[in-house]
């Protein structure tokens, strides 16, 4: 949801994106030495009522809801040596998720965390180090921003980051569709739906990963630890035994005098988890329901992803992403997807005199192995679906929304998601969520 050592080409993109001027190597700018950013975001959700025949322990629930989520996150850094940044990030959060974070595959806010609650939390969310080494070529210019401090880079460099952080600050970044607090707010449009990265239940984890960024191409791996539990908060620190490893490259380029990327990831899972199959082999022979939490044992997961982005005027920018994972056992640390495709644009508001306001739109469509289909029609729930039964079809997510501008660093944004098929049972819903939200950067 935040900036990575990835950011300084993407700040680049996202001025030419909106028409604005950006530094270049004759317009060097001053490094920071220190860098203090803060946050807030508060977002109000409605869901009407939905039709629903069944409702199991897991659903949405189908009666009307009202949630909220509240944050605010500082994140605090200095320069300690040539080529070093030290980040740290204290975060507090508040909430109530509709239907107690159940029922989607899709989470409606990307705000919700696993463990949030109605008394508010404090905690620390990142702290680490980013070691830049440069390797020559033409320098480029990082504005300040989220744990990024301003200077000049060179556009072929070696970066090291270790620590606690979240993985998709490193990787898929999308400059269209990452931020919740900014951009859209469902789950499967945060990142890759099917990309189920460590991470505890806040989304942060410790570890490191390694770039190596040659002018418009990048190569990064690295690998982070799992959650102790499915879905837990403290993290299993073996992280030579669980892990989730992850290598990804991307490619930039220019298309009709507009900035794109392409980006292609791999990623691999180890950690102690429950097969589908295996709970509902379980359940047969030894009856009840199927259960993955009776079946752990060592098991590996992999995934990867495709996703592509692409300025087509100073003001519209389009964007892709495809993601696939085995499938074969339980969701460990993100959300209840297994396949998943997705497409939007985002368009800047020059075209009617709002040029800081902004207006997105997307299309999401998730989907289910079959192993994960059978278990959850046998009464088998997951980390946040199970209806105890399953009329399967894909689910899909149309959402929409407006940002605009109310001063220099506030903005509110409406938002709208229209939900066919939650949880992949086309017995119940369509659903809607309506939700405003307030963001304030500094």
């Amino acid at each position: 949801m935040f900036q990575s050592s990835a950011n300084a080409a993407r700040i680049i993109w996202l001025a030419a994106l909106a028409g604005l001027p950006f530094l270049s190597y004759a317009d060097e700018i001053r490094e920071e030495a220190w860098s203090a950013h803060f946050q807030t975001t508060y977002i109000w959700e409605v869901k009407p009522s939905l039709s629903a025949p069944y409702t199991g322990e897991f659903s949405l629930r189908p009666e009307r809801e009202k949630a909220y989520s509240f944050s605010a996150t500082a994140a605090l850094g200095f320069r300690p040596w040539a080529g070093g940044e030290l980040y740290f990030d204290p975060e507090l959060v508040q909430g109530v998720p509709l239907s107690n974070l159940r029922g989607l595959g899709g989470m409606a806010n990307g705000e919700q965390q696993k463990t949030g609650g109605p008394n508010p939390t404090l905690y620390r969310a990142r702290l680490f180090l980013r070691q830049t080494w440069g390797l020559g070529g033409e320098k480029e210019a990082v504005e300040s921003d989220f744990n990024q401090m301003a200077g000049m880079v060179d556009k072929r460099r070696i970066v090291v980051t270790a620590g606690n952080l979240s993985v998709t600050d490193i990787f898929d970044n999308s400059a269209y569709a990452h931020d919740a607090r900014t951009q859209f707010m469902n789950w499967a449009l945060l990142a890759y739906g099917a990309y189920d990265f460590a991470a505890d239940a806040r989304g942060y984890s410790w570890g490191a990963a390694v770039e190596y960024i040659y002018d418009d191409w990048a190569v990064r791996g690295g690998r982070f630890m799992q959650p102790a539990e499915s879905n837990g908060l403290p993290l299993d620190k073996r992280i030579f035994t669980h892990y989730g490893d992850q290598l990804e490259v991307e490619h930039g380029h220019t298309w009709g005098g507009q900035p794109g990327k392409v980006h292609v990831l791999a990623f691999r899972n180890r950690a102690n988890m429950g097969s589908f199959r295996d709970a509902s082999v379980d359940a047969a022979n030894n009856g009840g329901v199927p259960d993955v939490a009776r079946v752990r044992t060592e098991r590996t997961k992999i995934g990867f992803g495709v996703s592509a982005e692409q300025g087509l005027t100073s003001d519209i920018g389009v964007f892709a992403r495809a993601s696939w994972n085995d499938g074969a056992s339980e969701t460990y640390a993100f959300t209840e997807i297994e396949r998943s495709f997705s497409a939007g644009a985002v368009v800047r508001g020059g075209a009617w005199n709002r040029v800081d306001d902004t207006l997105g739109i997307a299309w999401v469509r998730n989907g289910l192995s079959q192993a994960h289909r059978d278990y959850l029609a046998a009464g088998g729930v997951g980390a946040f679906i199970g209806d105890g039964r399953l009329n399967y079809r894909p689910e899909s997510i149309v959402e929409a929304y407006y940002s605009f501008k109310l001063a220099q660093a506030v903005t509110l944004s409406l938002d709208a998601q229209h939900i066919v098929n939650p949880a992949y049972n086309a017995d119940r819903g369509p659903v809607n969520v309506g939700s405003i939200r307030l963001h304030a950067q500094y």
